[in-house]
């Protein structure tokens, strides 16, 4: 199987043995989504980010529609904006990234879909996996990471800091377990320094959405 986007993994992490999907506060999934987008295409060296911008490196198209049309909007941007305004607006176009990303899991046989309705909490929603062992080796993956103190693979690192910045872990794993590896989640997040900035974004933005 070919190497999945992160934006595909963080959904298969959200993934229930039941074909639902964890319930999660839509509006941080939404930026977790953008931030995994920018995660992609810090991968493929087209972006970077420093402490207050994130930079354009390369501008030439990936051929890739689910990345592309992020790309060509920092491309055109004359202004230097930093991670919290790309997260914040990359989220803007959420439901069309959700979308695709599912299209494409069910496309490579990962996942099959059972109902015709598309709503945006997904719980709604019931898809039967077909491969389950795509689903099964990267949610293992990542809970291995969490319960050892191995440094992780620079992939999982940023997994697991979108993932924490949007609350998926809190509904992943028991209270028990989840108090267990907060403070792990804290420190595998802060090994990558653009997975850190869009992390934070998340939170930030989140936290000044719950006071509007």
């Amino acid at each position: 199987m070919d190497t999945l986007r992160f934006v595909e993994e963080l959904l298969l992490l959200l993934l229930r043995d039941d074909g639902y999907f964890l319930t999660v506060r839509s509006w941080s999934l939404r930026r977790a989504l953008a931030g995994a987008v920018l995660m992609d295409l810090a991968l493929e060296d087209r972006i970077d980010t420093d402490l207050e911008n994130l930079i354009l490196v390369d501008a030439t198209p990936l051929g890739d529609g689910l990345l592309d049309p992020t790309l060509a909007q920092i491309a055109a941007t004359n202004e230097q904006r930093g991670a919290h305004y790309w997260v914040g607006h990359v989220a803007g176009g959420a439901n069309e990234i959700r979308d695709q990303v599912l299209a494409r899991l069910i496309e490579k046989g990962i996942l099959g879909k059972r109902d015709n309705s598309f709503l945006w909490g997904f719980e709604t929603t019931n898809y039967q996996v077909i491969d389950s062992r795509a689903v099964s080796e990267t949610q293992a993956r990542i809970t291995n990471v969490l319960f050892s103190d191995e440094i992780p693979d620079p992939r999982d690192v940023v997994i697991i800091a979108l993932a924490g910045a949007c609350g998926i872990f809190e509904e992943m794993l028991s209270e028990r377990e989840f108090a267990q590896v907060s403070d792990r989640i804290t420190q595998v997040s802060n090994y990558d320094l653009i997975a850190q900035a869009m992390s934070e974004a998340i939170r930030d933005i989140d936290a000044w959405a719950e006071q509007k």
